[in-house]
């Protein structure tokens, strides 16, 4: 068997919703000037560089269908085991059938059943290497639905651990993951740290506007929402070009408003391990909090604070808008959540940005908030390193590995409760935009901490890589 210069990226998912993969299947194909192969499922487009690249080939997979709420309870089980029986068929059709044999074969894990197998499988038939990148375990993101108790979540840690094992290399997010793998799993990892690639970087100025004059529909005018930024808004129009939320154009020059919001950005996939009335409570305490610092009773009428806002007036504290990205299933409860919270400094939009856009966005916020908890606590948040990437200080909430990626006071703060989390809104925002240090240097600390995606992948996943393929070959 000779090398045959190509590799197939494997992911039971949205692509467009993998960075992580789309990052490797660019760094394969760039950077060890392989052919790629990508067999995943379709929906949220991939990013135009992982398009536009002739050496990348995409295989979309069709999706199981959202079983309808009409299916009798009774059926259920069976459908749950019907599921990896025809996800494990279609993958191995998919990987056995419609992509050229590969020298590797790289998997996303989780989800781990029926991915594993199948690609554990097509590997042993194709005489492929098979390396496995761990971003979480499999189980313990069943184990939230389930309880880890349950005995599907004991059998699914099982096939997760013995495929695992039986892997010729493995990749992994953390130091704690690495040591986790090592020492309970029998499994030896390299570690590969998420880094943002080379399209997560600060906004320029004119970029910021064209993004906010493409956004201006649903920042300033979303449907049926009354709020401290629809309201200041009505003089803006939806396709104005030259005079946005936080911009404004003066002949050919741009500037920032001085009474514009400070922009705080998460992204989030609306899920379980994202506790995001955490958030909520936050935004409602601070609207409490600068009301009672300015001395302003319950019966302020908005109206006119917001009259007043429209008409220039600077404030010690901010408003603040909390732009949400993402999809996911928990999104209309927090929607509907988020219209009865009545708040007179704070607002919410939630949207789903393209590839392009979304790091736009991010270089153009002043602050990052990131709920992520991690089902396993050994994982850590892609979306912090795209911030730190865009030179964007984050606010995250603390668990026992987080402070691998979010040095405390130099490129973020740490939160364990809504209550810390608005006292750091508090601290960062007083005085905004210009009379706010703290937030000055954090946002110094993220542009120095972030690495680069290519640098990361040269130094750890390539060198891995390349013995993996060069061991199958003898």
């Amino acid at each position: 068997m000779g090398k045959r210069g190509r590799a197939c990226v494997v992911v039971l998912g949205d692509l467009g919703r993998s960075p992580r993969m789309q990052y490797h299947a660019l760094s394969l194909a760039r950077q060890a000037s392989l052919e790629v192969d990508i067999v995943a499922y379709g929906g949220s487009e991939p990013h135009s560089a992982v398009l536009e690249n002739e050496s990348i080939h995409i295989h979309t997979m069709m999706q199981w269908p959202k079983h309808p709420h009409s299916i009798p309870k009774i059926l259920y089980p069976l459908i749950l085991l019907l599921k990896p029986i025809i996800q494990f068929i279609m993958l191995l059709w998919f990987l056995c059938i419609k992509v050229p044999a590969p020298d590797v074969f790289m998997v996303q894990n989780p989800p781990s059943v029926p991915t594993l197998v199948a690609v554990k499988w097509a590997s042993s038939l194709r005489q492929s290497a098979f390396i496995v990148d761990w971003h979480n375990f499999g189980y313990t993101l069943l184990g939230l639905s389930l309880g880890r108790s349950s005995r599907f979540v004991s059998i699914y840690r099982w096939f997760e651990k013995r495929y695992g094992q039986m892997a010729d290399g493995s990749l992994c997010v953390t130091r704690a993951m690495q040591h986790e793998l090592g020492q309970n799993w029998g499994i030896k990892a390299t570690v590969l740290y998420d880094q943002p690639p080379e399209f997560f970087r600060p906004t320029l100025l004119e970029e910021k506007h064209k993004l906010f004059c493409r956004l201006n529909r649903y920042l300033c005018h979303p449907l049926g929402i009354r709020d401290c930024v629809s309201a200041e808004s009505t003089k803006i129009g939806g396709d104005d070009q030259n005079e946005t939320l936080f911009t404004t154009q003066a002949g050919s020059g741009i500037l920032l408003k001085p009474n514009r919001p400070a922009l705080v950005v998460s992204s989030t996939s609306w899920t379980p391990d994202e506790d995001f009335g955490i958030l909520l409570e936050a935004a409602v305490m601070y609207d409490r909090r600068v009301a009672a610092l300015l001395d302003e009773n319950d019966s302020t009428d908005e109206g006119v604070l917001w009259k007043e806002i429209s008409g220039g007036k600077q404030y010690l504290y901010p408003r603040l808008l909390f732009v949400i990205t993402g999809k996911g299933p928990e999104k209309e409860k927090y929607e509907e959540k988020i219209k009865k919270l009545n708040l007179k400094r704070v607002a919410f939009r939630t949207m789903w940005l393209s590839a392009e856009d979304y790091p736009v966005l991010l270089g153009s916020a002043d602050l990052g908030v990131c709920l992520h908890t991690s089902s396993s606590g050994l994982d850590l948040p892609m979306k912090v390193v795209d911030m730190f990437g865009c030179g964007l200080p984050v606010c995250a909430v603390s668990f026992s590995c987080i402070e691998e990626l979010v040095k405390v006071e130099k490129n973020g703060l740490l939160f364990s409760s809504s209550s810390e989390l608005a006292a750091e809104l508090l601290m960062l925002f007083r005085g905004f935009p210009d009379d706010c240090e703290t937030l000055k240097s954090l946002r110094n600390g993220a542009l120095e901490s972030s690495a680069r995606w290519a640098t990361e992948w040269e130094e750890h996943a390539e060198p891995l890589i390349s013995e993996v393929i060069s061991r199958n070959l003898k």
